[in-house]
């Protein structure tokens, strides 16, 4: 089993092609939550597959995948990558591993505040009927997080970093302490935003587990069959026992669960690709560097050939977008999205299995495509592409379990095969920044990914209610007519967002969650 080292090297450039990964996760989330519901809704397959339009309501047994499904597995999937070259870059700082430890606690910290005080101050938390009092409220609540969450300039003395410091942690417990909601309650540990919650858990966790096994992969994937044996343990047709007490048990249910641990499936598949990007890193290849830049070394691939490949990579995400999405069981009504009435019965299109045989088609391809490297980049890229070949085809192979692939409830398909697809999109984007030199391309992207949390909880706390005190916010309703309106509409505001974030990213104004 290969082993990957952690220590003994200079600081690195950032690997610009995961920022623009988790960029692209964090704004496809925000517009995601953007797009039109009811009358007004959009096909089918602009929402979560559990939850089509018109009614938008939970359908636990719908299976099938949309793109908005791969957001966040996306978003798990650069946090894991990122534990290799963060946490590597402060063991090369000389960080003990205590102090490792210390700086992981401290983060899951962070973001457990953040899950509790991001959906506390939101304006239609706050109120179902948002009025101006109310949207400077969700303002201020926003302005507070700068001083607590704020990377200050390391030129400030200690006691002006304290004093900002606690001006801010005050003045947020403060709103929490006297903030009041439509139920006539105050504060409460079980107002929490769930996505962060989960990336609460996956920060720690995640972290040690790579701390622990960062000299080997083979511990690290033993990790995995602990986790499936958890989840199979407490199938509906399991008995009960230890394991099953052990699943419920949770001394902190507001921020712990032990289910959360399943979207290891995404992160320990991240930390390895994290860790192959440290390599080639360490290997003299870095970010934003000429390819074949390490001495002795020349590019055995041509630019059509790293054409073909990005194509390629994105290609497999809409095959399988395509397949999957279409993947209904054919009892349901006709009447339910993605089912067509032929000769009065029920008929599934049947695309699944061509997609599969596609995407299985198109992997083998990829691997033929990705032969002979010759630089520390194109083995980079074929290293990822195996990998993620491996974890794609795993969860197709577990696509019939659990009823089909769903986001909710998350099935070991879904796990699986959105890590693999994460893997192909981070190749597509680092032959666009890495290979052809066009980061400014993706810049936009890449802002947004190293500041991710401005942009979660700008796009309620600040973007909206600004359109709103300027009324544009109601302007823009009244002329979203027409559901393409209606997303133009979203896009908008979803645009609004990233180019604030590209702006306080490039005047160095990051958030340290």
């Amino acid at each position: 089993m290969n082993k990957t080292p952690a220590s003994s090297a200079p600081a690195a450039p950032r690997a610009y092609a995961l920022d623009a990964l988790r960029g692209f996760a964090i704004l496809a989330m925000l517009l995601s939550g953007q797009e039109p519901f009811g009358k007004l809704a959009l096909p089918a397959w602009m929402y979560h597959a559990q939850e089509p339009p018109p009614d938008h309501e939970w359908l636990g047994h719908l299976p099938g995948i949309t793109w908005v499904d791969l957001v966040f597995p996306f978003f798990l999937f650069c946090m894991g990558a990122a534990f290799p070259l963060a946490l590597a870059r402060r063991m090369d700082q000389g960080a003990t591993v205590w102090r490792l430890g210390r700086f992981i606690l401290e983060r899951g910290f962070l973001l457990g505040f953040f899950a509790l005080y991001v959906q506390a101050i939101r304006p239609f938390t706050l109120s179902h009927h948002p009025d101006t009092g109310v949207w400077l409220l969700a303002l201020l609540g926003f302005l507070l997080l700068f001083p607590v969450l704020t990377r200050l300039p390391e030129g400030w003395s200690p006691g002006t970093q304290w004093l900002v410091r606690g001006v801010g942690w005050a003045g947020a417990i403060l709103f929490l302490a006297l903030a009041r909601y439509p139920d006539g309650s105050g504060f409460s540990l079980k107002r929490s935003d769930i996505i962060i919650v989960v990336l609460t858990n996956m920060a720690v966790f995640g972290s040690l587990i790579w701390m622990l096994t960062r000299h080997q992969w083979l511990p690290r994937l033993g990790v995995l069959g602990f986790v499936l044996a958890l989840r199979l343990a407490n199938m509906p047709e399991a008995l009960g026992g230890w394991v099953t007490d052990l699943w419920k048990y949770s001394p902190l249910p507001w921020i712990y669960q032990l289910y959360y641990l399943q979207y290891l499936c995404i992160v320990i598949p991240g930390t390895i690709a994290g860790d192959m990007i440290l390599q080639w890193i360490r290997a003299g290849a870095t970010p934003g560097s000429a390819p074949g830049s390490a001495a002795g070394e020349s590019e055995a691939w041509s630019a059509g050939r790293y054409v073909t490949i990005a194509g390629l990579m994105l290609g497999l995400v809409v095959v399988l977008l395509a397949g999957l999405e279409t993947r209904c069981p054919t009892e349901l009504p006709v009447t339910t999205p993605g089912v067509f009435l032929l000769n009065d019965q029920t008929w599934l299109r049947p695309w699944l299995l061509p997609a599969t045989l596609l995407a299985f088609a198109l992997c083998g391809l990829g691997n033929w495509l990705l032969r002979g490297p010759g630089t520390a980049a194109e083995r980079l890229y074929q290293k990822l592409f195996r990998w993620g070949t491996y974890w794609l085809v795993l969860g197709l192979f577990f696509e019939p379990y659990e009823g089909g692939i769903r986001k909710d409830h998350a099935t070991l398909s879904y796990y699986f095969v959105t890590a693999g697809l994460a893997h192909c999109v981070l190749i597509a984007f680092s032959i666009v920044i890495d290979r052809f030199q066009r980061r400014r391309w993706l810049q936009l992207l890449i802002d947004n990914g190293q500041n991710p949390m401005i942009a979660y909880a700008g796009i309620n706390n600040f973007i909206t209610p600004v359109l709103a005190l300027t009324l544009l916010l109601d302007w823009s309703s009244v002329h979203a007519t027409t559901p393409w309106l209606g997303f133009v509409r979203g896009l908008t505001i979803t645009l609004l967002m990233a180019v604030t974030v590209s702006w306080l990213t490039r005047r160095k104004i990051f958030w340290r969650t």
